[in-house]
């Protein structure tokens, strides 16, 4: 074997080749036809980098490069091997001049296929019109709009492809029609998706599955339903629904509730497809559950065969959105059980359901296997993260968490941290926050502003709060929501200006919802103001007939006043509309189980235990000065009033916590319910006497007890 001749290794395989004449320039006469082929059969065959920069160089060296079909496989070389800089130098190394050989059409749209799939798709768009200007691509195929259409990201780009298609006469061909169809889809301009669908002489099924999923993901679910019914009244033996198109039948059923329509196309996908693939078993599985039948859901989970991590959380979040928390985190632990990595959305779902069930010991958990898996930056996570450790009263954990991420966090996590401190009583602090976050460069969304008005209703700062409510439109373009007005009314009928927040709600610009008259009715109830209470929760009894709360509102102004006819009609009315009152409850934990009380509880084990600290505690809170505010027992008669108070179930939890707690461990109350102004009363001067730091969570904030005094500063 001539060892001068240049080896050039193919996978596991080589060959010689025998050296061109140097003597000779043209490579039409250098090259016979069996070397030629030799090196064409390696170009078509090589696959890594080495493999190509060593046959380019070969090219160059033999002066080979010029011949039209060797350059070309070397450009599709490189565009195979992702080396796209390279492809592109070798396709533009062409004289614009050279006429006689255009470059092959297949290897520029090969380098513009893997360009469109890039981090940077318009570098695609970019080198196509610099072949375009060269005349190096003067007839484009098929086959390069396709592989051009998916780099557009706006209309107006996809409409000027459009118009060279149509100018090539090759619009109405299949695969470009189908680009087209998907293209102006993820542009958001389904308009002109479905003129090009329409005007397709024959679609086939990727036709279809372009139109339905464009509908999908611009939110046209019932446009998207009725496509799908379209096809199949069209299908026949041909075209019929495949996974893609069952795939996105259900998402749309999931996303409409048209759970009929579910049904339906569930005992399609059982006909069509027996054996689906995993995807579609995760749309039947989030249809089900967005469908409010998570029972069913849970049937499709249990018999599927393979279940990925998107299985998972599907179930997880059926089960949060239908408040069944401790079943999500159940299915959260069953997965890692069975050696499946948790993703982001798994730990989502996760620390929101720990957040709802206030169980800090479960998000700390959480919080250790986000850590372990890496997801420990991730910014959405760390806004979930933020959000548990305030829901579950640990404040501190969740600065430190906001702290250690601040460089990279989004608006939403600097969002969770202002209403985690404002929920916690710190409204000053939220609102510095706020201004730090602005010159931090981010722009405020609507929850954002929903915080900072709550933060400054809750500290009674009402200037400021207008101000902040009139920068919303004219410093940061943003439309305020009822939720904003509901935080205005609050703001001021907390500083006891009722006839300005009734004022304020007439001139809205926008029908005042249940938020807004329920914010008016607290206020009212704070105040003892029972005219304009009847008003607002006459108001709000047509609009939301079913909420007990706005009755037991109403009833206890009347109570307050001494009109205990007017309360019991009232209460009549809750019966007559079948509306029932919530039982107020109190939870805490202890030794990692949760102890539960309702009022007058005597189902513990420790009851006689847990009477005699109460009858310890009132002694002690009496000769601090307490005097007891019966109107915040108006369910009992006159003289059982201040006894009946003793037995609210916050202060059972409070006696249990005492004594069965260690002296340096914090208490930590749930209620379902907002306390009441005695309890209030109550835990600040048992903070004090015990020198225990108490946190009560309430259906309105967090409250932390500490040396005597609140953090809400008995401003909630």
């Amino acid at each position: 074997m001539p060892t001068n001749y240049p080896i050039i290794f193919n996978k596991q395989h080589f060959l010689i080749i025998p050296p061109a004449n140097p003597k000779c320039s043209s490579p039409f006469l250098q090259l016979n036809r069996r070397r030629c082929h030799q090196l064409a059969f390696l170009l078509s065959s090589a696959a890594t980098s080495d493999h190509a920069a060593e046959l380019h160089g070969h090219l160059i060296t033999s002066n080979s490069l010029a011949l039209p079909y060797l350059h070309s496989l070397l450009v599709s070389l490189y565009a195979r091997c992702d080396l796209l800089s390279s492809a592109t130098a070798v396709l533009l190394s062409r004289p614009s001049q050279d006429h006689h050989h255009d470059v092959s059409p297949a290897a520029c749209t090969a380098v513009l296929t893997r360009l469109s799939r890039s981090p940077c798709p318009a570098d695609s768009i970019s080198l196509f019109s610099l072949l375009r200007l060269r005349c190096h691509l003067p007839h484009p195929n098929p086959f390069t709009f396709s592989a051009l259409l998916p780099a557009c990201r706006s209309s107006s780009s996809v409409s000027q492809l459009h118009s060279l298609a149509l100018k090539h006469g090759v619009a109405c061909d299949l695969f470009v029609s189908s680009a087209l169809v998907d293209a102006y889809a993820k542009s958001s301009d389904m308009d002109s998706a479905r003129q090009v669908f329409d005007e397709t002489p024959r679609q086939n099924l990727v036709s279809w599955n372009a139109l339905i999923v464009g509908y999908l993901h611009n939110g046209l679910f019932h446009k998207a339903i009725s496509a799908f019914r379209e096809l199949l009244q069209l299908a026949d033996s041909t075209m019929k629904p495949d996974q893609v198109t069952l795939s996105g039948s259900l998402t749309a059923s999931a996303n409409s509730g048209e759970l009929n329509f579910g049904l339906g196309a569930h005992s399609l996908t059982i006909k069509t497809v027996p054996d689906s693939l995993a995807y579609v078993n995760n749309s039947l599985i989030n249809m089900y559950s967005k469908c409010g039948r998570v029972n069913d859901a849970r049937k499709v989970f249990d018999q599927i065969g393979e279940r990925d991590v998107v299985s998972w959380n599907i179930m997880m979040a059926g089960f949060v959105e239908r408040e069944h928390f401790e079943q999500a985190f159940v299915f959260f632990q069953a997965m890692r059980s069975l050696g499946i990595a948790p993703d982001e959305a798994s730990f989502s779902t996760a620390l929101h359901a720990s957040s709802n069930l206030a169980e800090l010991l479960m998000g700390a958990e959480i919080h250790c296997q986000v850590v372990k898996f890496g997801f420990a930056e991730n910014r959405c996570i760390s806004s979930s993260l933020i959000t548990m450790y305030s829901k579950c009263g640990n404040l501190e954990d969740a600065h430190l968490t906001f702290a250690d991420a601040k460089d990279h966090l989004n608006v939403v996590s600097w969002t969770a941290m202002i209403a985690a401190l404002q929920q916690h009583g710190h409204g000053d602090s939220a609102l510095q926050l706020f201004d730090e976050m602005l010159e931090f460069g981010l722009q405020p969304d609507y929850i954002t502003f929903v915080c900072v008005l709550s933060a400054c209703s809750h500290t009674g700062l009402v200037e400021k709060g207008f101000k902040y409510f009139s920068s919303m439109s004219h410093d940061h373009n943003r439309m305020p929501g009822n939720e904003h007005y509901a935080c205005m009314v609050d703001m001021l009928g907390r500083a006891g200006r009722l006839d300005d927040a009734k004022q304020f709600i007439e001139e809205m610009p926008v029908q005042p919802d249940a938020s807004v008259w329920g914010a008016l009715l607290g206020a009212c109830r704070n105040r003892r103001n029972l005219e304009l209470g009847k008003e607002a929760a006459y108001k709000l009894f047509e609009i939301e007939p079913h909420n007990p709360g706005n009755y037991v509102l109403l009833s206890n102004l009347y109570s307050i006043h001494g009109k205990m006819k007017e309360a019991n009609e009232v209460r009549r009315l809750m019966r007559i509309n079948g509306v029932k009152k919530e039982t107020s409850c109190s939870w805490i934990d202890v030794r990692d189980k949760t102890i539960l009380f309702t009022v007058h509880d005597q189902s513990h084990n420790m009851t006689p235990e847990i009477y005699e600290m109460l009858r310890k505690l009132e002694g002690l809170v009496k000769e601090k000065g307490y005097v007891a505010d019966t109107l915040c027992a108006v369910n009992d008669v006159e003289e059982c009033k201040e006894h009946g108070l003793w037995y609210h179930s916050e202060r059972l939890a409070l006696a249990f916590g005492l004594i069965s707690l260690p002296e340096v461990a914090p208490i930590r109350i749930k209620k379902n319910l907002r306390t009441c102004e005695d309890c209030h009363t109550i835990m600040k001067l048992a903070s004090g006497i015990f020198q225990r730091q108490i946190i009560l969570r309430d259906t309105n904030r967090f409250h932390h007890f500490v040396d005597g005094s609140c953090s809400c500063k008995d401003y909630w």
